[in-house]
């Protein structure tokens, strides 16, 4: 039995599976394979697919497969070594917007180099790698030993590395976008505030036109959640409005005080609290909106 695992990533790995599913159809796989998809939706009569499963189920297959095949994430890699089984791992890459940065390759490679498994390399080559892999013996994993430890530390410092670049990386591109947010949201109040509309009324709908930019640009290009399955998408839209109109009543409550109370001008009484808003905004987006696994 082949147990193939993609992890519980937001993002999809469609692509390892279409290229089991071609080696299936072209008899290079005889065997049953039983594949862990987590949140990747793919329907196939050649395979048994679910979507998620519990720890000792997951432990289950995994001692009685043959062959683990696996995305590149260390935790399931390092699950299939122990038990001594044969891996073929397969990395998930960020041109497929199949994860944020290519790190999976290089923790692949340094596994791959110390002899504790196969790389797919190439997806069109699946049936190859898996005749190679019946022939493949595994490195035993001794988690004391020297090389080990040095090549976990190696993965940790890079995994620290990646995740401190995309930290920064994502709150530059929410700041670029939150910039571009306000100014959606400052100009269509100035707009609105030419047709000498009531400042509240006017502050809402400009509220809103931003808030539609917001969820379009934080989904796509800042948090990266392109998962178009609807549950997912659903899930996000209601829990981004729910937070955006939190937000909104620190909005309109900010500007109360900065016009009511502080008397301060109209378009300076917007920036200082948009400025309020998009902190708020960014913290609730982060922690409860468009979540990431990156494991």
């Amino acid at each position: 039995m082949i147990f193939v695992t993609l992890g519980t990533q937001d993002k999809t790995f469609e692509r390892l599976l279409i290229a089991i599913d071609k080696a299936i159809e072209k008899g290079e796989i005889k065997e049953k394979v039983i594949v862990q998809a987590g949140n990747t939706k793919y329907s196939s009569k050649n395979m048994e697919i679910m979507d998620l499963i519990t720890p000792d189920e997951f432990n289950k297959y995994v001692e009685e497969c043959d062959i683990l095949i696996t995305h590149g994430g260390t935790g399931s890699i390092l699950n299939g070594i122990k038990k001594g089984k044969i891996v073929i791992a397969a990395a998930r890459l960020k041109k497929y917007k199949e994860h944020v940065n290519d790190h999976q390759k290089q923790i692949i490679k340094e596994f791959e180099k110390e002899g504790f498994l196969i790389e797919l390399k190439d997806f069109n080559q699946v049936g190859k790698t898996l005749k190679k892999a019946k022939s493949f013996k595994p490195k035993k994993f001794k988690s004391n030993t020297p090389n080990m430890i040095n090549l976990l530390d190696k993965i940790i410092e890079e995994d620290n590395h990646t995740s401190w670049y995309n930290k920064i990386k994502e709150i530059l591109w929410y700041a670029f976008f939150g910039l571009l947010t306000t100014l959606v949201n400052i100009i269509s109040f100035y707009l609105l505030d030419k047709t000498g509309m009531n400042v509240y009324l006017n502050n809402f709908i400009a509220w809103l036109v931003a808030v539609l930019f917001a969820f379009i640009t934080n989904k796509l290009y800042v948090f990266n959640s392109k998962s178009m399955d609807k549950k997912v998408v659903l899930k996000e839209i209601l829990s981004f409005f729910f937070f955006r109109i939190l937000s909104l009543g620190i909005d309109m409550a900010g500007m109360y005080i900065c016009l009511s109370i502080l008397n301060l001008g109209k378009m300076l009484s917007k920036v200082l609290i948009n400025i309020i808003v998009i902190i708020a905004n960014y913290i609730f987006s982060k922690i409860f909106i468009f979540k990431k696994d990156l494991s």
